[in-house]
């Protein structure tokens, strides 16, 4: 069916980020749009998109870019235990 919107400035600015980043028409983008907004379900993630989880051996919180930091630290409670406030 053909008809005529009116779109707001910034929901064009998201449905032509939206035709970049899908790589589809503009007919697409509006269509897909609505049906997401009217299925009421959450955005569909294309499969070049979904990625695995990354395993680590550190205990979450571990900042691996100051592990060098901490080392130092612990040297020093080492050599002078009691001496350094936490």
């Amino acid at each position: 069916m053909r008809t005529t919107i009116t779109l707001d400035p910034d929901t064009l600015t998201l449905l032509k980020k939206e035709m970049v980043q899908s790589q589809v028409s503009f007919k697409r983008a509006v269509n897909d749009a609505i049906r997401r907004g009217l299925a009421g379900g959450p955005p569909a993630v294309p499969a070049e998109l979904a990625f695995m989880p990354f395993r680590s051996d550190y205990q979450p919180g571990v900042d691996r870019r100051r592990l060098q930091q901490l080392a130092d630290e612990m040297e020093i409670d080492e050599a002078a235990p009691g001496t350094r406030e936490r």
